[in-house]
């Protein structure tokens, strides 16, 4: 018996584990529930609040209610309807997931990413009744974005009784997804439900919703991205104009203490124990700048913005832009306004965002008029008005704030931050 048990087992993984196209993992075995608790619309947030013995008092109840709706048939996942949603024990952070879904008239059902609602999955039909919600406009929008955009590009799902595919993928809050092959979101920011004023979590589970009827998911499959293909991503998207303002080889078009800086496999670094700001020969007023950034352990630079050419762009420039690995146990007593991204002295940024000091970072930065804003690797941590910092929170005047053109630069500050991929598209033609 135990031997049939065991050629079953080693069956079903198999099934699974072929299923699973190149790369990906698959988060259901096609058997039972493992890998998967049960958890409804909760906030993250307030799950995090309780104490462990009160989480774990609800997550029992939670697998519980999970064990009386969920069930595994066909090699497929199965809901009735109702109860809790289908949640991974695991948590990720950049990925692509691919499955395939089935549902009925009247349901409505949708997968939260990272712990937040969602990818829609409804009745598109008039008879489904939500016409005057956007049910029309089909499934494989973010149905619950108010700023960026909710609605699907195209209307792509397939009739009740077929099954339609999924493929969704998250680089940061930038999310894409595929309906049946179609486009239906293009690179869009996925908002924080839970919070509108933070951007989404860096990491969280993926939770199947579902109710008002039955829903079945198979080939369920995921791949983390890493940040290199991250890093190509985020670089190939957002149009052309951009200029290469570093050769990677030398700093021709570079001005400022370029002895304290030298190139260092194809990127801008500063020596160790110098700095200065280094910075570009051309002035710019509006402009959106990218680049990618390795921080050393404990690396402390900046981001010169509308730089005047002399002086400490951090209050004679528009701003200084942190560039740090704020993280560090050297900086665990920092103000909000030294946090990487911020504003410094002026506006702080969203933390958490980072990747370990070693693995490099994309960022890219937007200044128009008196606003700047920075997305870090696919989330955007800082979104500000400078005009609006009338008393900046740093106790300090900051004269350059409203400066309209500028040099941009690095303001290095002894250690070793580097710099590659660097482009500027001009916005003031």
């Amino acid at each position: 018996m135990r031997t049939v048990l065991a050629l079953l087992f080693l069956a079903g993984t198999a099934f699974a584990q072929e299923r699973a196209p190149a790369g990906f993992q698959p988060l259901f075995n096609g058997r039972d529930l493992d890998g998967w608790r049960g958890q409804p619309h909760f906030s993250p947030y307030d799950l995090a609040a309780l104490s462990a013995a009160e989480r774990a008092e609800r997550q029992a109840a939670w697998n519980a209610d999970r064990d009386a709706h969920w069930r595994v048939e066909d090699g497929a996942l199965v809901n009735d309807g109702a109860g809790v949603y289908l949640t991974t024990a695991r948590d990720y952070g950049d990925f692509e997931l691919q499955l395939e879904y089935r549902t009925v008239a009247g349901a409505d059902s949708g997968i939260y990413l990272r712990g937040t609602p969602q990818v829609q999955i409804w009745d598109t039909t008039e008879a489904g009744g939500k016409w005057n919600i956007g049910a029309d406009k089909g499934s494989g929008g973010l149905w619950n974005n108010q700023t960026h955009p909710r609605m699907p590009l195209v209307h792509a799902d397939l009739p009740f009784g077929a099954w339609n595919q999924l493929r969704i993928r998250q680089v940061g809050a930038r999310t894409s997804v595929w309906l049946n092959g179609q486009l239906t979101v293009d690179f869009a920011v996925m908002e924080n439900y839970w919070n509108r004023e933070l951007p989404l979590p860096a990491r969280g589970p993926i939770q199947l919703q579902t109710h008002g009827g039955e829903i079945r998911w198979r080939g369920l499959t995921l791949r983390e991205i890493g940040a290199e293909e991250a890093n190509g991503i985020l670089q190939e998207h957002g149009g052309g104009g951009f200029e290469t303002v570093f050769n990677g080889r030398d700093l021709d078009g570079w001005q400022g203490p370029v002895d304290d800086y030298e190139v260092v496999d194809g990127a801008i670094q500063c020596k160790q124990g110098h700095g200065g700001t280094l910075h570009t020969v051309a002035e710019y007023g509006d402009f959106v700048a990218r680049m990618e950034i390795l921080l050393p352990p404990g690396g402390n630079n900046g981001l010169a913005i509308r730089y005047p050419g002399s002086g400490d762009t951090a209050y004679l420039g528009m701003c200084e832009l942190q560039v740090l690995d704020d993280g560090a146990a050297q900086y665990a007593n920092l103000k909000p306004w030294q946090y990487h991204g911020s504003a410094y002295g002026q506006v702080p940024a969203q933390r958490g965002y980072q990747r370990p000091t070693g693995t490099w970072n994309f960022q890219e930065v937007t200044v128009l008029g008196s606003r700047v804003r920075v997305e870090l690797n696919g989330t955007v941590i800082l979104d500000a008005d400078l005009a609006a910092v009338e008393t900046p929170p740093s106790g300090h005047e900051h004269p350059g704030r409203l400066r309209t053109r500028g040099y941009f630069g690095f303001a290095g500050h002894n250690d070793p931050v580097r710099y590659r991929n660097v482009r500027i598209r001009p916005m003031d033609g």
